[in-house]
């Protein structure tokens, strides 16, 4: 497919950005692009439009709490963003620490932060904690930073929670409300490791999952934890020249399962759990190139899909990485991703996908212009002509691909 690389852009009015979450998650419009059409509905009517047996992939990450206010020795307060553990891979083991642990992290008011430790004292339990923060290395724009607190019985997962703030869009520009604290989550999120929420998965509730029965639509649960990177435009002339971000995928023997045996009906919620599908396919088509890959080889770097044999079909990498994970006895996946998928990617593993409506010159526009070819502008731009509400607080759409 010819794609003008300079193109992916459009005028978003802020009016059209959502601030705040309907009251309720389903009532979101969403826009239905099939066969190359496009209509309308509101979201409890999803089921409508989805296929007889389809399954969907959800991605049952929670965010945390993640930004953290502290005081240096001068007395300047400094803002602490807590992205991804430093020394473990899997965030759950960081967030159970229980007298110190090493974060990456993005600093605001850096430059007040000359030397020594900085404080951030609070109530946990009834208890006083004082939590003191040190930067150990720097990494280019971003800081690991230890954070140790003198009392066994409390977890990091509790300093967050208690200390920390929801972080919040930064085009929302505005601080967390109460009701953030539950609208800004997924109704299933459940594995804690995000610094943003999947948005795709925000309109779901009970009733609409409800719905599912009488078509019998499959549901599955896999896990990405969203990094800070989803909000990084492009800034370069091409979005080739792009560095994407890296992101920790979590999967079971029963997701690659449940994928493995529902090949051709598979729809991703949201571009997280896109990423997921088809980074596995390509993990997949590595094993087979090499079934002597260790698990520290299993990294899926941003160009290697397009740089990997064209030829696999979905079921043999599947089946290949399935294979693989039962002779090494691993029953859990966790990689990292960093699969682009642009324009010019052809889905391997997915047949559409549920998603929000994307900010301009974004890295999750791309994987709407992956889809739908040039009519993605089309798409925006009867949204825009509709009064749809963009971005994570905002309405949905379900694009299928054309067969």
């Amino acid at each position: 497919m010819k794609f003008d690389e300079q193109t992916l852009d459009y005028i978003l009015p802020d009016e059209k950005i959502a601030l705040f979450p309907l009251t309720v998650r389903h009532q979101s419009k969403i826009l239905i692009y099939k066969n190359k059409q496009i209509s309308h509905d509101t979201f409890i009517h999803l089921s409508n439009y989805l296929p007889s047996g389809a399954c969907l992939v959800f991605n049952n990450t929670k965010v945390i709490r993640a930004r953290m206010y502290f005081y240096t020795i001068s007395g300047a307060k400094i803002e602490i963003f807590c992205l991804e553990p430093a020394q473990h891979y899997e965030p759950s083991m960081a967030l159970a620490a229980t007298s110190e642990v090493k974060w990456i992290c993005m600093v605001g008011g850096v430059r007040k932060w000359k030397r020594g430790v900085a404080t951030c004292a609070f109530t946990v339990k009834g208890q006083e904690i004082i939590v003191n923060a040190h930067i150990i290395n720097r990494r280019d724009d971003l800081f690991e930073i230890e954070f140790s607190w003198d009392n066994n019985n409390i977890h990091f997962s509790d300093i967050l929670e208690n200390a920390g703030e929801l972080p919040l869009p930064p085009y929302l520009n505005r601080k967390e409300e109460k009701n953030d604290n539950a609208r800004y989550q997924t109704i299933y999120a459940k594995e804690q490791g995000s610094v943003a929420a999947p948005t795709a998965g925000l309109h779901f509730t009970n009733e609409v999952f409800e719905s599912f029965k009488e078509k019998q639509i499959k549901t599955d649960y896999i896990t990405l934890h969203v990094g800070a990177g989803t909000f990084k435009p492009i800034k370069t002339d091409l979005y080739t020249e792009h560095i994407m971000h890296e992101e920790l995928i979590e999967v079971s023997i029963d997701n690659l399962e449940f994928l493995f045996q529902n090949l051709g009906k598979i729809i991703a919620v949201g571009t997280t759990s896109l990423r997921v599908i088809e980074s596995l396919y390509w993990i997949g088509v590595k094993i087979i190139l090499n079934k002597q890959i260790s698990i520290k080889e299993m990294h899926l770097g941003q160009w290697e899909a397009y740089q990997l044999p064209q030829n696999t079909g979905a079921k043999e990498a599947l089946g290949g990485l399935k294979q693989w994970a039962r002779e090494n006895a691993i029953n859990k996946l966790i990689l990292k991703t960093g699969i682009m998928i642009t324009p010019h990617y052809s889905l391997k593993v997915a047949e559409g996908i549920i998603t929000n409506f994307h900010q301009p010159k974004s890295t999750l526009l791309l994987i709407v212009a992956a889809i739908a070819g040039e009519q993605w502008k089309e798409i925006y731009e009867v949204a825009l002509k509709n009064n749809y509400r963009f971005l994570s607080y905002g309405d949905s759409s379900l694009l299928m691909k054309c067969k």
